[in-house]
């Protein structure tokens, strides 16, 4: 007499079960988000910043606890690399956000100043990275002076006015009136430099106002300042070719661009003649690294 055997699918294996999280990981996570918010740290120069870059990027588990203590801070991850460290930037709801209006009015007493310290960041952006190519190009390293950007933005304001003459608009717009057009008259209306007894530049100038931009990226980890010439010369870093190419799209900086001021690399500005536009309209207290 024969047995009887029944037949049944075999088993699935258990899932594999991840370690658990320990008090330890959370913290070294948060290590790394904070090296993150030191922007000026760099990696090479500190070993505990190098080995937690080096255990995210081979431990995925930790790397995703890293990414989740960055959203929980309101910070956005636009890299993580030798080169840039732990680059975030902060959403518009975090807590480290910079918005433009505090920043001008720790810069000015004249609060009608906002948008020119808006239009100053987003110039130096467009002249640190003028092409797609710039931006795309981990290697491409970005040359700025003060002087180069206010001539800039005065080239951009000149071709404002031609563009208001041949539509026959060249007529002055309330002073709190949105977009380029209004803007180039109040930036050509204000001396560059201004006039003091030691022949300082005053900080209500444009280059002033250029030159405070300049410092804010500087102490942000954005700039490096190269030297004195020119009212000062800066070069790019990492983090600030990715905060601009997460900003790129803004209807500001395509604005400001399809204008037709080309700069070039030496840190001075050129005009080229631009290709008709359509009008895009740009957004009150614009500029970066800031919300509105």
């Amino acid at each position: 007499m024969s047995e009887h055997v029944e037949w049944s699918e075999p088993e699935a294996a258990a899932p594999a079960v991840s370690a658990a999280v320990t008090p330890a990981d959370a913290a070294d996570a948060a290590r790394l988000v904070a090296f993150g918010l030191q922007p000026k740290l760099q990696p090479a120069r500190d070993q505990e910043y190098a080995e937690l870059l080096r255990r995210y990027r081979e431990d995925s588990p930790f790397a995703r606890l890293a990414d989740a203590v960055a959203a929980g801070l309101g910070l956005v991850v636009l890299e993580v690399s030798p080169r840039a460290g732990m680059a975030v930037t902060a959403a518009e709801d975090s807590v480290f956000a910079v918005r433009m209006g505090d920043y001008a009015r720790r810069t000015a007493a004249d609060s009608g100043d906002r948008f020119l310290h808006g239009l100053a960041h987003l110039a130096v952006a467009a002249m640190a990275f003028p092409r797609p190519e710039d931006l795309a190009d981990d290697g491409y390293i970005g040359r700025v002076t003060v002087n180069g950007v206010d001539a800039f933005v005065r080239q951009a304001c000149r071709r404002l006015e031609e563009r208001a003459d041949e539509q026959g608009m060249n007529t002055d717009p309330a002073t709190d009136a949105p977009g380029l057009e209004a803007a180039w008259r109040i930036w050509v209306r204000r001396s560059a430099t201004g006039a003091t007894k030691d022949a300082r530049r005053l900080a209500g100038s444009t280059t002033g106002i250029v030159g405070k931009a300049a410092a804010f990226l500087t102490d942000s980890g954005f700039l490096q300042r190269t030297g004195d010439d020119n009212g000062g010369t800066y070069r790019t870093t990492a983090r600030y070719q990715l905060q601009v190419r997460d900003m790129a799209g803004s209807a500001a900086m395509a604005e400001l661009l399809e204008l037709g001021v080309v700069p070039v690399t030496d840190g001075t500005a050129s005009l080229m003649p631009a290709e008709d536009t359509e009008d895009l309209e740009l957004v009150a207290d614009a500029g970066l690294p800031f919300h509105s």
